[in-house]
């Protein structure tokens, strides 16, 4: 016998439900979360990523200078024309530096009374050099680099004379600009 047509307000239900490429109402299809949760989850994998790189990027521009004078001592404690060895504390070391956070450096007094302060490093390869008052000379012990008691270079393989660091006077204390490269310095 001859079923009666249905018609749509006859439909069932769960009909609608079958045809998977047409969505229940009210809810959100599968592709769409699933496309959403790709966006998501890039967006942040991105920000995991470029927090760091933006911090970089920006810490010179965040960060309040540091003091970079590091005192060396009273004035009275270099006699002039005479070259000596002093050791100070980084001013810009850190908790976790230990002994790497003592440097040294040579000071000359001139006899005007002016300060001339030498790395402690030969320019050849950053090898800590000594100074022997007796011969008026600086020398490195690593590859032979002999320097003047000026700075200047002598003799040896270092391409140029020993650095100098910044130096002022203060309430009759020595103090050097600590911290920087000599390498930063140009050629003189």
């Amino acid at each position: 016998m001859n079923e009666p047509a249905k018609t749509p307000d006859s439909a069932d239900p769960h009909a609608a439900r079958a045809n998977p490429a047409q969505p229940c109402p009210g809810r959100p299809h599968r592709r769409n979360v699933l496309g959403w949760m790709s966006v998501g989850l890039g967006a942040l994998a991105t920000a995991a990523a470029g927090a760091p790189i933006l911090g970089y990027l920006l810490s010179p521009i965040l960060k309040t200078p540091k003091n970079e004078w590091a005192e060396l001592g009273p004035v009275e404690n270099f006699p002039e024309g005479e070259t000596r060895l002093v050791d100070f504390i980084d001013p810009l070391h850190r908790p976790w530096d230990g002994d790497s956070q003592r440097l040294a450096a040579y000071v000359r007094r001139d006899a005007e009374g002016s300060f001339t302060v030498f790395s402690v490093n030969c320019t050849h390869l950053g090898c800590p050099v000594s100074w022997f008052p007796q011969s008026g000379l600086f020398l490195c012990p690593c590859h032979g680099g002999v320097y003047y008691e000026d700075g200047g270079r002598a003799s040896g393989p270092p391409p140029r004379g020993l650095y100098t660091i910044e130096s002022r006077v203060s309430e009759g204390k020595l103090a050097i600009r600590a911290g920087r490269l000599p390498t930063l310095q140009a050629p003189g």
